[in-house]
């Protein structure tokens, strides 16, 4: 801007100067001419001549300083970064392509800059890119004919610009004689518009016109990019698709038509494509056309819609990944009518997602065709009913997923769920399960029944053992365990014994009370153990046995004093926040020592000077307190909390020092006042003597 005005101001400080020229010039030119005609004489050819060239000195000079205001000042051209035949320019507030760029540049990335015009200028008349990034410009404006003679041209990034301006001229920017990748998305494009980009692309395989406002797919649509492989129309809002816009597209195989309006189809007969996204959209409905031909879809994802039921696809399909997840599912129905009920056939589904539906039950038929499922999930429904009996079923399935459901029934006969490594049940607040489930999963490593209200029986099964307890000895695969929440009042002894557990957690079970042994059998394989939030003051249960143990987290308890460990711990983690801990006995922290890499010790009436041996240590060893700024301490000469950071031992021996005067000074007092009391019996002992020796 400054340089603006003073070019101006240039300009007309010239201007000005010119006039004033111009007018001396006229006056000493009409004193000429008065003088001639008085004197009657005739101005001669060479005079003329030499008034023109007066005239002409004078003027040279105004266009000069005309010419060099009207020229912007030279700009500093921020320098692109060439590697080998690739070239940057992302960023740099841009216009157009630096004139002094290599020859032959095969990738130009011109992203982020401030380009309106795309015209062969602007591009600085390169013609061999191979890749053209011009994403997150102003580019409404692109010249016809522009790419024709691109004819290596692969990958055009036109996205997040203004085409939607150039649409409206109605012309094609083609021929796209080789493009392969073309992104179009966010330009505010709406229906009809792509086809001037796309009328003659005929290499074109990967799209992307996401973020846009297209209403409607036409049949025309993709007709002059018949080699499409790959389509992307996420977020528009699309409400129609017109019959045939796919049918030309033989190579098609990924579709993404996810985060648009559509709501039905009933003819889906795509036999080629393999990865179709209709998420978020409003589908109530979802069916293919009656045919023999294989499908080769892989991947259908319909999760957030409103269908009401299950998808049908051709008996003859190789779908492996289904998600039909939060929908309005009440059933595994594909009709809506009982009796016309017709069974699914999914004989290649590895994933299946039907969570966050109103499913009440799922019947042991409905999986008869799902002979290759790893993971099922049925999660956030409301099933109060699960079984597996047939040995035939679901013998691939590694994950099944119920959590958060109203389960009050849960079967698994003999010899079934072969495969099955994680289960998962928390949330459903089951209270009675056959006393053996478990047992019965011989693969089973991660079980999760976290919000539920069992009871754990003994290892040994006997009439104390509470009706309904569920065992959980003996399961020679588990690994992980959460019994979290689950109101466990007590936990008897030997109750994972033969289970080999890494992780075990019992928190949020307020008033549970170990049995001395109960982590017997854990010795050689617990890692993380969690009790926090148990409301617990002292542990009856021996930790120091378990010498696999890493991690323990105590925190919120009520404890007052530490569990004992020896010299054999192997503890890397000790969480002790929100307990009631006043001192840390030395010898066990002393053990923990070698071991102990990080310590949680916030929110604990901890004595500032009874635990210089715990600071020490603390201050000279490789023990890391994350919450170290936080930890306060109670000292007897100050009223408020101390940071236990800023203790130091002078702090607590000038105060014991104190003490021990205070003490001696009491001493003395207390002699002096015992010898002056000795001193009086004395005296009035030697009075009494001497009167009665004067008698």
């Amino acid at each position: 801007m400054w340089r603006e005005e003073s070019a101006e101001r240039s300009f007309w400080l010239a201007v000005f100067a010119w006039l004033l020229s111009i007018c001396e010039w006229v006056g000493v030119r009409a004193e000429d001419v008065k003088s001639t005609w008085s004197g009657g004489t005739v101005k001669t050819s060479y005079q003329l001549k030499v008034s023109t060239m007066a005239a002409f000195q004078l003027l040279f000079p105004l266009l000069v300083s005309c010419v060099a205001a009207s020229t912007p000042p030279p700009r500093h051209i921020p320098a692109c970064q060439v590697v080998q035949m690739d070239v940057f320019c992302s960023n740099l507030s841009l216009r157009s392509v630096p004139v002094n760029l290599p020859n032959g540049v095969q990738m130009l990335d011109l992203s982020r800059n401030q380009v309106q015009n795309l015209t062969q200028e602007t591009l600085a008349y390169h013609i061999g890119f191979h890749h053209l990034n011009l994403h997150s410009n102003k580019i409404h404006f692109i010249e016809p004919g522009l790419f024709k003679d691109m004819i290596d041209l692969k990958v055009l990034d036109l996205s997040r610009n203004h085409l939607n301006v150039f649409a409206h001229s109605k012309i094609n920017i083609g021929p796209l004689t080789a493009v392969e990748s073309l992104d179009l998305s966010s330009n505010g494009l709406y229906t009809g518009m792509s086809d001037y980009f796309l009328a003659d692309s005929p290499s074109l395989a990967d799209l992307s016109l996401n973020s846009n406002s297209i209403t409607k797919i036409a049949q025309h649509t993709f007709s002059g990019s018949s080699s499409l492989r790959k389509i992307n129309l996420h977020n528009n809002v699309i409400l129609e698709i017109e019959d045939g816009a796919f049918d030309s597209l033989n190579n098609l195989t990924e579709l993404d038509l996810s985060k648009n309006s559509i709501t039905c189809i009933t003819d889906f007969n795509l036999c080629n494509l393999k990865v179709l996204n209709l998420s978020k959209n409003s589908l109530e409905l979802f069916q293919s056309t009656t045919s023999t031909d294989c499908y080769k879809l892989l991947y259908l994802d319909l999760s957030e819609n409103k269908m009401l039921y299950f998808p049908l696809l051709p008996r003859n399909n190789r779908l492996e990944y289904l998600d039909v997840s939060r929908n309005h599912l009440q059933s595994i129905n594909v009709t809506g009518s009982p009796e016309r009920k017709t069974n699914v056939y999914f004989y290649h589904l590895r994933y299946l997602d039907m969570s966050y539906n109103q499913l009440k039950s799922i019947p042991e038929s409905f999986f008869y065709c799902m002979g290759s499922i790893e993971v099922l999930n049925v999660s956030n429904n409301c099933i109060s009913s699960f079984s597996i009996t047939n040995e035939g079923l679901l013998q691939t399935v590694k994950i099944i997923n119920l959590s958060y459901n109203s389960l009050q029934s849960l079967t698994f006969g003999e010899n079934t769920l072969q495969s099955l490594e994680k289960l998962f049940l928390h949330g459903n607040d089951l209270t009675t399960l056959d006393h053996q489930i478990f047992q019965r999963l011989p693969s089973i490593k991660y079980l999760h029944l976290q919000q539920n209200n069992l009871e754990i029986c003994s290892s040994h099964q006997n009439h104390e053992d509470p009706p309904g307890c569920v065992s959980f000895s003996s399961i020679r695969s588990l690994q992980f365990l959460n019994l979290s929440e689950n109101s466990l009042r007590t936990l008897p002894a030997n109750s994972f014994a033969d289970t080999p557990l890494k992780l075990l957690d019992l928190s949020l079970n307020p008033g549970l009370d170990m049995d001395t042994h109960s982590l017997s059998g854990l010795e050689h394989s617990l890692v993380h153990l969690l009790l926090k939030e148990n409301n617990i003051s002292s542990l009856n249960t021996d930790l120091s046995s378990l010498r696999s143990l890493r991690h323990i987290d105590l925190s919120t308890n009520q404890l007052t004093a530490l569990p004992m460990w020896n010299k054999d711990s192997s503890i890397e983690s000790l969480n002790l926040q929100n307990n009631n801990l006043v001192t840390l006995e030395y010898s066990t922290m002393h053990a923990l020592e070698h071991s102990l890499k990080t310590l949680y010790m916030g929110s604990n009436p901890l004595s500032c000077c009874s635990n210089l041996d715990f600071l020490d240590m603390v201050q000279h060893s490789a023990v890391v307190v994350p919450d170290i700024e936080t930890v306060t301490c109670v000292h007897e000469e100050y009223s408020e909390l101390v940071y236990i950071a800023k203790v130091t031992k002078e702090m607590c021996h000038r105060s014991r020092v104190q003490k021990y005067v205070i003490a001696a000074v009491l001493i003395v007092l207390i002699v002096m006042i015992v010898l002056g009391l000795l001193v009086k019996c004395c005296q009035s002992r030697k009075r009494k003597h001497n009167r009665s020796f004067n008698a």
